[in-house]
């Protein structure tokens, strides 16, 4: 297939991002998501794009290197064409962003909530200014003189500087330049300040260092100051070499340090930055205009704006929002025997995360329990989830933790927790090579009367006590045998990776696994409903999740949606299919974003009236079918597959934060005729009405 046809018949996955982030900013535009939700989005937005830079920019810009056909095929396009596109498009989100900030402002001052600059500053604000920067900020700041005989000094990624230009009323000489690095990450980005009676006023870290650049830089004698922020974004890549006496910590450990000398992907700067300072920097940054130099206003590094003091009219999520308990944890019986009755589906973050932290602290003190094995991929900084494993491992369990140290950005984090892991008697495994272990996996046995008993829980997202209360997952509790032998499966062969996986992980009746079988069983179940199709019978495919990129699975879409099958898709993020003139039945795809991240993975087949359902951690994308370890649960229980069933519908009603996925890219919110529905609040409303049932049939028998 030709770079044309390709480029017809799918979206470049990066481009498709860029539109998914594009959603996100829809948000902080909304007039009716409350203001501290829409500055929090625009800073969502900022973080989301710095990590785009940081990984798949990097990424294209070394295939960019290279550019043969194997690269462009798999980028359905030229790289460099899709560079050329990402600057116009990243340009394009900023001006947007630029004017929505100007108008969350205006709606901050009805509030009476101000950010202050150094020019604006009263008297009482300028001294207290001056002595909050003596005693809080002053040991932190490092001043660096530019000089052009001299290399310029290393900037760190993910960091705020601040580019001055300084000279003398009646000096001959040229403007001298200077850079500092702003202390954003020991201080926080914002100040609070003395303020009028009814008024908040706040000043940016930034704007307290340029009010005291006059003693800053007082030893030189400068009377003329100007100051603008920059920052710039760094290939966050590392290659593992192959050195086999290197162990993976070793080598993830020298990756981090490496990091510092990634290569620039983008420079970010205040449009009024000192135009001989700007060529400067651009110059030593030797960046050219392959790169991103992207011009913006006074404010970079919007990404801090997540965490923006709380200074609103009281916002509080409507009570409905309140995450709760399950309905069947709500008495005094424990987790772990509820689980051994029945399963229990746990939908997050309209249930609350607690019974997975009781499992395992309950597994912990039960002198039955022998072993608990769990796979770990981003833990929240004080897990409960690791204080229970510490104390299981204290109690004298076998403890076995899969922690997985290529989770990027958390890699010097799961590095810490490996070392504390190992001090309190936990056996760590690092994973396998060239694999990382994505799938979310829990497996407990005690020993009851001589007999072994299994119990566990397979996730759709990490087993993070902080996330939950913000991502859309999944989380299916059960000691279903079937299952149960499928993850010992798993985990015998993270304990001794020697044999090739598709001969460890095999057979599996309830699990499909990545990289073994997921694959060639989705491909299947869906050639099951072209059958049905084909033969006029009914046939329906459901699937929600994060991203679909792979070409073959949309390949295999594209023959169900030729044969008739319904397709109904909901894709948070990117999505590279296309519907064609050929299909009898178009897909119809839609991407919800809304105050909670939805991040499940669901995939649903009619399996001519069977019903198959399956929740997973994999998206349908190449990394996650080919180079992970990754797992998808069947769901065994009725009661559960209708449940599941019943939300994939909610979110496909949804006619307020859906939007419609095209070829456009165009993020046309979903519009009909019915009454608004918001589909995060219906499911949140169906959920308390299912607990509202038990409890009352409780209360009846």
């Amino acid at each position: 297939m030709s770079i044309t046809e390709m480029a017809s018949k799918f979206i470049p996955r990066d481009i498709s991002w860029l539109s998914f982030n594009g959603r996100v900013l829809q948000e902080a535009a909304d007039p009716e998501v409350p203001l501290a939700l829409r500055i929090k989005f625009l800073g969502i937005f900022s973080n989301n794009l710095d990590e785009f830079f940081r990984v798949r920019v990097a990424a294209l810009k070394r295939a960019a290197e290279i550019n043969n056909k194997i690269t462009n095929s798999y980028y359905y396009e030229s790289p460099n064409i899709i560079l050329e596109k990402i600057n116009e498009l990243v340009i394009k989100q900023q001006k947007k962003f630029d004017k929505i900030w100007l108008q969350v402002q205006k709606e901050m001052a009805k509030q009476k909530v101000f950010i202050k600059t150094a020019e604006q500053l009263s008297q009482a604000q300028l001294k207290f200014v001056r002595e909050y920067f003596e005693e809080e900020v002053e040991s932190s700041i490092i001043p660096l003189l530019l000089d052009e005989t001299r290399p310029l000094p290393y900037l760190r990624d993910k960091s705020l500087f601040l580019g001055v230009s300084m000279n003398k009323e009646d000096w001959q000489y040229e403007t001298k330049f200077a850079i500092i690095e702003l202390p954003s990450r020991q201080l926080g980005r914002f100040v609070i300040l003395p303020s009028p009676k009814g008024q908040t006023h706040i000043i940016l870290i930034e704007d307290v260092v340029k009010v005291n650049l006059p003693y800053i830089f007082s030893y030189f004698g400068f009377d003329h100051f100007e100051a603008n922020t920059f920052k710039i974004t760094k290939d966050a890549e590392f290659d593992l070499d192959n050195d086999v006496n290197t162990t993976l910590v070793e080598k993830i450990s020298k990756g981090i340090k490496n990091r510092r000398k990634g290569k620039p992907t983008r420079f970010v700067f205040d449009q009024d930055m000192d135009q001989k300072l700007l060529e400067f920097l651009i110059r030593k940054l030797s960046l050219s205009k392959r790169d991103s130099i992207i011009p913006g206003q006074k404010i970079h590094n919007f990404k801090h704006f997540m965490d923006f003091p709380n200074v609103f009219k009281s916002y509080e999520k409507p009570i409905e929002r309140t995450s709760f308990e399950h309905p069947e944890f709500t008495g005094k019986e424990r987790v772990t025997d509820i689980i051994l009755k029945k399963d229990v589906l746990l939908s997050f973050p309209y249930h609350e995360f607690r019974p997975m932290i009781d499992l395992l602290r309950e597994a912990a003190m039960d002198p039955d329990v022998k072993t608990i094995k769990i796979t770990i991929y981003r833990m929240a900084s004080n897990s409960k989830i690791a204080n229970a494993l510490v104390n299981a491992a204290r109690n004298g369990k076998e403890v076995t933790v899969m922690l997985e140290l290529r989770a990027r950005f958390d890699e010097e984090q799961n590095l810490e927790w490996k070392e504390r892991f190992e001090m309190e008697g936990v056996k760590v495994l690092v994973g396998l090579p060239n694999k990382k272990i994505h799938a979310k996996l829990c497996i407990i046995k005690k020993r009851v009367q001589n007999k072994t008993v299994q119990y566990g829980f397979v996730s759709t997202g990490n087993i993070n006590e902080k996330t939950a209360k913000l991502y859309g997952d999944y989380c299916l509790m059960t000691s279903n045998k079937g299952v149960m032998a499928d993850i010992n499966k798993i985990f015998n062969t993270l304990q001794k990776p020697k044999l090739p996986l598709e001969q460890t992980i095999k057979n599996n009746k309830n699990l499909m696994v990545c990289p073994t079988d997921m694959r060639i069983q989705l491909i299947d179940l869906i050639e099951k409903e072209i059958v049905e199709a084909k033969a006029g019978r009914k046939s329906h495919i459901i699937i929600k999740i994060n991203s679909l990129s792979d070409k073959e699975c949309i390949k295999k879409l594209y023959d169900a949606a030729t044969a008739g099958v319904k397709i109904d898709l909901i894709v948070r993020g990117i999505y590279c299919a296309v519907n064609q003139k050929k299909f009898v039945e178009p897909i119809h795809a839609i991407s919800i974003v809304d105050e909670y991240l939805e991040h499940a993975r669901v995939f649903y087949f009619y399996h001519a009236g069977k019903e198959l359902t399956y929740i997973s951690s994999a998206d349908l994308m190449t990394r996650n079918l080919d180079h992970r370890i990754e797992a998808a649960v069947k769901i065994h229980s009725k009661k559960l597959k209708l449940e599941l069933k019943d939300m994939l519908e909610i979110q496909l009603k949804d006619n307020v934060k859906a939007r419609n996925l095209n070829k456009k890219q165009d993020n046309e919110y979903v519009s009909n005729d019915n009454l608004p529905f918001r589909s995060q609040i219906e499911i949140y409303k169906y959920l308390v009405e299912k607990k509202m049932a038990v409890e009352e049939e409780g209360q009846e028998s």
